[in-house]
């Protein structure tokens, strides 16, 4: 089964429609010894296919239109936050305690891009707030790489033990993510079938997901691109926000095309949130599992107050097993699920040409909730999509390796990229890879500043 293939059947999509997928295979994009370049094209094959799908639904149209999924475009999208420019400025990529770190035997991996997970990686290592690179190196140079992870988890901060792919499938965690699916879906309920508003067959671009509401209760990396593909789709996508938590400005810059964005306080904003979610259609949630429970915002929960809704949901680890209440981000899971030792050498990790566990995984999601809404229009019930980085590392850890792929030439990310004025300043930006006959070429509006919008729909 190709890749394209295995990730639209794990959607429960029918199998004779990626045939309507054509390729545009590019040499040398995405170079790994993974196979990142079949992974992230299947993603985004999927994804375009799911919108395509839906797009034929409302307009009545007997045949879904054709996909076309370009390397050049999806290796360009898949590094979108490296393309980023502001006014011509390159942005930050990590922050100077994001990174690895070699212990007494081997290494571990911290992520402290965030104030409030830098405070806590300090912390737990026992060290000032105005400690540096080095005096964390001095403390951590000589104990056991997974007595740091275990104290700097217990302290609320970020940090794996580098594993060897065979360390990790030892471990607990990686049974529990091999013996789920790629993507868990199902219903929530017998909710009537929604019946979507139809749409012009006529109309220029397409737009899928025109007339359909989001709320964006997501951050870093995957969940924004799920809903920034959506609102590329059409969707009338709003982002929230704690007040007190925002987002770091480039990585709100690459990923809120499309979107608005609102600053709401669930705590004691809760009337507000529950109007919002009266006329959602979609709620998509990218916090830690279990983390927003507390406010209602359990699948079961939502859909008990709005049926008919569609609930999307990303983590790093998954919801279960010994790891299903950490934080994780896509460099943590590659360190631990043993990709960075693959893609390293003998004296020193590696890492994705991509944050393609991110990438890929938003992607997959976004095809989920579309594909949810086109069976929610024949069989009603509201619906869940759940996904994990650790999951998707999983399927590309097992994808067998192959020689290399011929392909027209690939010559930088030029062809792709776009730049906008916009209430940020002077914006270059990756073009969206999610193509097919009709459908929209790039976001109707750029980014907004972060908190800037009311918390009420468009």
């Amino acid at each position: 089964m190709t890749a394209i293939n295995y990730a639209w059947s794990a959607l429960g999509g029918d199998p004779s429609l990626p045939a309507r997928i054509t390729t545009v295979a590019r040499a040398d994009t995405l170079r790994s010894r993974l196979p990142v370049r079949r992974l992230a094209r299947a993603c985004v094959g999927a994804c375009a296919l799911a919108a395509a799908e839906l797009g034929a639904r409302r307009t009545g149209s007997a045949r879904v239109p054709g996909v076309r999924v370009d390397d050049g475009a999806v290796a360009t999208a898949f590094t979108s936050e490296r393309q980023l420019l502001v006014d011509g400025r390159a942005p930050v990529q990590f922050a100077p305690l994001s990174r690895f770190w070699r212990t007494a035997d081997g290494w571990v991996r911290t992520h402290a891009n965030y104030p409030h997970h830098r405070a806590r990686l300090l912390a737990a290592l026992g060290l000032p707030e105005g400690a540096s690179a080095e005096d964390v190196a001095a403390r951590i140079a000589g104990r056991p790489a997974t007595e740091v992870e275990n104290e700097v988890h217990t302290a609320g901060g970020l940090a794996v033990a580098l594993r060897s792919p065979g360390e990790w499938a030892a471990h607990q965690q990686a049974a529990e993510v091999a013996a789920r699916p790629l993507v868990e879906r199902g219903r929530l309920d017998a909710a009537r079938a929604r019946v979507l508003p139809p749409l012009d067959a006529g109309a220029a671009p397409l737009l899928p997901a025109a007339g359909l509401r989001v709320l964006d209760l997501t951050r870093v990396l995957a969940g924004p691109v799920a809903t920034r593909t959506l609102a590329l789709l059409g969707a009338d996508v709003l982002r929230l926000d704690a007040p007190w938590l925002p987002e770091l400005a480039d990585q709100h810059a690459d990923t809120g095309f499309g979107k608005r964005s609102a600053a709401l306080d669930l705590t004691t904003g809760r009337e507000a949130f529950e109007e919002l979610l009266a006329a959602a259609d979609v709620v998509v949630t990218g916090y830690r599992p279990g983390a927003l429970d507390r406010f209602g915002l359990s699948p079961e929960a939502l859909a008990e107050r709005r049926p008919g809704l569609v609930v999307g949901q990303v983590s790093a680890w998954g919801g279960y097993g010994p790891w299903g209440g950490r934080r994780g981000f896509d460099s943590l899971v590659q360190a631990a699920t043993g990709i960075a030792e693959t893609e390293g050498s003998a004296d020193r990790p590696g890492a994705l040409p991509a944050q393609a566990l991110d990438h890929g995984t938003g992607y997959l999601l976004a095809a989920g909730v579309l594909r949810a809404l086109t069976e929610q229009s024949h069989d009603g019930g509201s619906r869940f999509v759940r996904l994990a980085l650790a999951r998707t590392a999983r399927w590309l850890a097992a994808e067998p390796a192959r020689g290399p792929e011929d392909g027209e030439a690939y010559e930088g990310p030029d062809a792709w990229l776009a730049e906008t004025d916009s209430a940020l300043g002077r914006l270059r930006y990756a073009r969206p890879p999610v193509s097919f006959a009709g459908g929209p070429g790039d976001w109707a509006r750029p980014p907004v500043p972060w908190g800037s919008d009311p918390a009420t729909w468009s």
